[in-house]
């Protein structure tokens, strides 16, 4: 029986080519969507989720409320790490880590370096007991318990000693130069993980090596005030403890070692599966969870489409076979088995719908490569996918075709036969589930469409302002962390005697960048004195000439420690008119008074989205760690970034160097908004195929049923224009409502995405009318030509018979 059925939804499948061809794409592209984005998910979801204990691990948070500003740091400050075990009861483990970017790392005996490296941690025996790993030689009770000892992962070991046997490479001495440099031997070496993970640290050097190099003050691990996000602790809860108990205990330690401190400092709990979507322990920026939900959304919507369209078209041509049904019922056929009869050939669809889908799938994987995480791909073949296949195609068929197969069965069949149709003269559920379905998908192509030109509005505009200084032909590069103003002052000097370069300056960081220092500061103003917080630059006399930033009143930096530059919106905060009134004023900031010298004109050294903070400027050479650097116009690049490399490596002769465009920097501050631009502009585009897809074979069809009424029309002297006309104007007024219908979700949408910048358009309406526009224009396109092929139809072709 099961073998007929699919052998007559075979025939069928073959007898309507075109039918077929709509669904098979239809469906197969909201399969390849969803296909695309469940693995997207499932590789989000997957780091760090096959750790023992997963459930009880987490990461401590610190929160610094100061009002109107709160700022929350995934770190911990050091002390709280050395009382956790004894003031925090409900914890079972411990681990601290504190991470050392750009570390460079070195064999003693054979002098052999290996360059600067991301993957190197401070760590104590709690991190690994948190985390546990298969030790391949060594033993956790001892490996990090003194100080200048070092665990390093399986692919260290063959990076440092190529085929080398592990036992043998116990006890040998590394070197890792950061603030000083540190000699650890090795005591341990531990088996890398294969899963997805953040923790992706390779060598481990003990924590009591930071006491005895004396470096706690250097690390800011002294301090209940220093909250560095480098200062990492994970706990462990006991059995029987829950989040809520454990965030008390948090809660009485801030209270107790915070008393006497101005705002309010808490710690909070992060759990481990949180952690691949907030700052990584290397300070990137995690995945988004809003993208994600974004992506699951559009997801749906798709599908939801292709499964529409189905409906659609198949409760459409559902009269064509009500002979089919009323045969089958005659000869003995009963309801279930003519579902199970149109149940199969949706099955058959949906199986042939996957395998092309799979094929798109492949395709748009190859095309927004650039968009997924690093290293994604899909294992076509694993177990979750075949099982989400298999599930998926079994949802879809049940989803599209049970209703379209319910209308079938349920034809009469002595009214079939005759070929008269069902509820002629009286209301037509079928047409009005048709329309009303066609006006959903004219809806989400609207809202995906409109969206769509917002965002790009949006950023045209931002890409159109000014931000305060000059972005074009300036490059930088991060210095070696910590290797002095001396060998920085030289690259600056030689950099400055190529004939291509306008002006170098040294500094904390780029003029403009994600990363951030804060401040509180105190500014005397009558006889009152105005606290408030400020962002803080560290920069030399050239930064002003660099950058080409406007002075509006007093003079540059000079040499003089105690000296600092503020900016317009500085002297706001302090409740200032006149830049002049500054100048010479000594305000609290850091430990000694500063004295203003001058005003900086406003300009914006984050992201659009954010609105200018107060700013200020002084010079700190130790902690200089950036070089920017002005190019002249006209230019070979190529040859420019030649000899920039060929200075730095003449001073840093050990270091590489990756030298970047600052206005290509400044467009990374938007990413995610270009990222989401394009999945909605991929996303309409789709929306859009399919609807079109759709009202092809829905418009195709009914306008066939109603070739007799046309005929008889053209005989009566209706003319060309007429018939178009009266065709077209049902799908008019369907475009009408789908356009009333669209219009507040996308407006709602629209105004959340343009109060999330600071400086954004105003509500650009006309872009819901283009919207409404192009896609009233598609529609008519695509009836307009079945339409125009009716109504030149021979009449005496169609009414031969009658």
């Amino acid at each position: 029986m099961l073998k007929n059925y699919f052998k007559i939804a075979w025939r069928n499948l073959l007898r309507n080519k075109v039918r077929t061809t709509i669904h098979i794409l239809g469906l197969s592209l909201g399969i390849a969507i969803c296909f695309l984005i469940f693995n997207i998910v499932w590789h989000a979801y997957s780091f760090d989720n096959f750790h023992p204990d997963k459930d009880r691990i987490y990461r401590i948070t610190t929160m610094n409320d100061y009002g109107d500003m709160k700022y929350q740091y995934p770190a911990a400050p050091g002390p709280l790490g050395e009382v956790i075990a004894d003031e925090l009861v409900g914890v079972e483990l411990a681990g601290r880590l504190y991470t050392l970017p750009e570390t460079h790392a070195s064999i003693p005996s054979t002098d052999r370096n290996f360059g600067r490296k991301n993957y190197i941690a401070f760590a104590d025996q709690g991190f690994f007991q948190v985390f546990p790993r298969k030790w391949l030689a060594g033993s956790p009770e001892d490996a990090l318990s003194e100080p200048n000892q070092v665990v390093i992962s399986e692919r260290s070991a063959q990076v440092y000693f190529p085929n080398e046997d592990y036992a043998q490479i116990l006890g040998k001495e590394m070197r890792y130069v950061d603030s000083d440099t540190i000699y650890a031997t090795i005591s341990g070496i531990v088996e890398d993980y294969e899963e997805n993970t953040d923790i992706v640290f390779q060598d481990f050097i003990s924590f009591p090596t930071i006491k005895r190099y004396e470096k706690e003050d250097w690390y800011g691990l002294h301090s209940w005030n220093n909250i560095n996000s480098s200062s990492q602790l994970f706990l462990k809860t006991a059995d029987g403890y829950t989040e809520s108990d454990i965030q008390k205990g948090l809660t009485a330690i801030s209270e107790k070692h915070y008393e006497e401190e101005e705002g309010e400092t808490t710690f909070g709990l992060e759990p481990l599966s949180e952690l691949h979507f907030s700052s990584g322990l290397l300070d990137e920026t995690g995945t988004s969870k809003a993208l994600i939900k974004g992506l699951l959304i559009v997801g749906g919507i798709i599908l939801i489409l292709a499964c529409l369209n189905f409906i659609n078209l198949e409760t459409a041509q559902a009269i064509n076979r009500a002979k089919e049904v009323g045969i089958r019922k005659t000869l003995g056929g009963d309801r279930s088995q003519l579902v199970l009869q149109f149940l199969s050939e949706t099955y058959l669809m949906v199986i042939f719908s996957v395998l092309v889908g799979l094929v798109f799938a492949d395709l748009i994987l190859k095309s927004f490569q650039s968009y997924l995480p690093s290293g994604f791909s899909i294992p076509y073949l694993a177990g979750f996918n075949l099982a989400f296949l298999f599930i998926f195609s079994l949802l879809l068929t049940l989803i599209s075709g049970f209703y379209p197969a319910t209308v079938l069965a349920n034809y009469r069949p002595q009214r079939a036969l005759k070929g008269e149709k069902e509820g002629v003269g009286r209301f037509s559920f079928g047409v009005f589930l048709r329309k009303n379905l066609t006006v959903l998908q004219f809806t989400a192509s609207l809202i995906f469409l409109v969206m769509v030109l917002v965002i790009n509005s949006q950023m045209k505009y931002i890409n159109s302002q000014p931000v305060g200084f000059d972005k074009d032909a300036v490059v930088y590069a991060y210095l070696p962390f910590m290797a002095g103003y001396e060998k920085a002052s030289l690259l600056r000097d030689r950099v400055r005697q190529l004939n291509y370069v306008e002006g170098a300056s040294l500094g904390g960081d780029a003029i403009s960048s994600a990363g951030i220092w804060t401040s509180d500061v105190r500014v005397p103003n009558d006889t009152s004195e105005v606290e408030f917080f400020t962002q803080v630059k560290n920069v030399d006399s050239a930064f002003v000439s660099v950058n080409g930033v406007q002075l509006l009143a007093g003079r540059n930096l000079s040499n003089q420690d105690n000296e600092v530059l503020v900016n317009e919106r500085f002297l706001k905060e302090a409740g200032i008119s006149n830049p002049q009134q500054i100048i010479g004023t000594s305000i609290d900031f850091r430990t000694d008074p500063q004295l203003v010298v001058g005003v900086m004109r406003d300009f914006n050294s984050r992201s659009l989205k954010e609105e200018i903070m107060p700013m200020i400027f002084f010079q700190q050479p130790d902690y200089f760690n950036v070089i920017s650097i002005k190019l002249s116009d006209g230019i070979n690049l190529a040859a420019a970034m030649t000899g920039l490399r060929d200075a730095f490596s003449t001073i840093y002769p050990f270091e590489e160097v990756d030298y970047l465009f600052l206005d290509e920097q400044i467009q990374k501050f938007y990413e995610e908004d270009m990222r989401i631009q394009t999945i909605l502009s991929f996303a309409s585009i789709l929306a859009i195929l399919i609807s079109g897809m759709g009202l092809f074979g829905l418009s195709s069809f009914t306008i066939s049923q109603r070739m007799k009424e046309i005929s008889l029309r053209k005989i009566l002297g209706a003319s060309l224009g007429q018939i178009l006309g009266l065709i077209s104007k049902e799908y008019v007024i369907l475009t009408g409502v789908s356009f009333g219908l669209a219009a507040y979700p996308t407006y709602w949408m629209a105004q959340q995405v343009l109060e999330s910048y600071a400086y954004r358009i105003s509500m650009p309406y006309f872009q819901f009318v283009l919207g409404g526009l192009v896609l009233l224009s598609l529609c008519l396109i695509i009836v307009g030509t079945h339409a125009w092929v009716a109504a030149r139809t021979n009449p005496a072709e169609i009414l031969k018979d009658e």
